[in-house]
């Protein structure tokens, strides 16, 4: 692979914000790459869409990040990865790194009892079981789908008394499962850890799969030799939806204001 090769951004996408919690990890780990963030923010929240309309949303963006010359795909949204992905590997010709089977490899390594809190959309999709299971069959494994998490995730309303109560209530279900591990099987929900910290008994260990997706992400340039060696440009954010609610909402993730420009998603060049 040629320097260019090196030099094209890595592509990372969400439904919205969520997806932060992955690149924070990607300026922690891969310092020199360069990315191309997109969030979904018109269609956002995916967890209660059908999956006919995931797959549609997926197959949409994996087709513009292509479209915009990017080296890799590392997923950061796990709806997607839950219900799209299979089936579109096989249509991008791009390397696609993927949250739970990450997170899956790393939760077996933490505990026995493991709970997945995830949207309904992820739970239902039975992914992280699965793949918990195929990684080590004799672990047990919870899921609760949590709806309520991402509008008030994306509404910047974490610390209130009515996200305590509600967070109580999802995991309500786990702890009386005494689970020795949570994994977060959302890409948003790293960013309730505060408050869900408090919930939980100290012993319980907390799953972020985006630390292993990137960890997974740069396993993968190195062996493609596709790891960037120069400092890199600025990330480009777009988003489907309004630039503004994005920008205020993501400023006290990233510790600055990004310039978010909205792109059509569903605008394909000469297919």
């Amino acid at each position: 692979m040629g320097t260019n090769s090196q030099r094209a951004r890595i592509g990372v996408f969400d439904s919205g914000v969520g997806g932060l919690t992955v690149l924070r990890e990607m300026y922690r780990q891969l310092p020199n790459e360069s990315i191309l963030y997109v969030g979904d923010t018109a269609r956002v929240p995916y967890g209660n869409r059908s999956a006919a309309e995931i797959l549609q949303f997926a197959r949409e963006i994996l087709t513009w990040l292509c479209q915009q010359g990017v080296k890799m795909i590392v997923v950061a949204c796990n709806t997607s990865d839950a219900i799209a992905i299979d089936q579109l590997c096989a249509e991008i010709e791009v390397p696609i790194l993927r949250l739970i089977l990450s997170g899956a490899r790393a939760a077996v390594q933490q505990g026995k009892r493991v709970g997945v809190i995830a949207t309904p959309a992820t739970t239902a999709s039975n992914a992280y079981r699965l793949a918990i299971l195929e990684a080590d069959s004799t672990v047990q494994v919870w899921q609760v789908g949590c709806p309520e998490f991402v509008p008030l995730i994306e509404q910047n309303q974490i610390h209130t008394p009515y996200t305590r109560a509600i967070a109580l209530e999802y995991l309500t279900p786990l702890l009386e499962q005494n689970i020795d591990t949570l994994v977060y099987g959302c890409t948003h929900y790293p960013h309730l850890s505060p408050i869900l910290r408090t919930l939980l008994p100290p012993s319980v260990q907390l799953v972020d799969p985006a630390v292993h997706v990137v960890a997974a992400a740069a396993q993968e340039l190195d062996l493609l030799g596709l790891k960037s060696t120069r400092p890199p440009l600025p990330t480009r954010f777009c988003v489907s939806g309004n630039p503004d609610h994005f920008r205020q909402v993501s400023v006290q993730w990233l510790g600055c204001t990004p310039l978010v420009e909205q792109v059509n998603l569903t605008e394909t060049v000469g297919v």
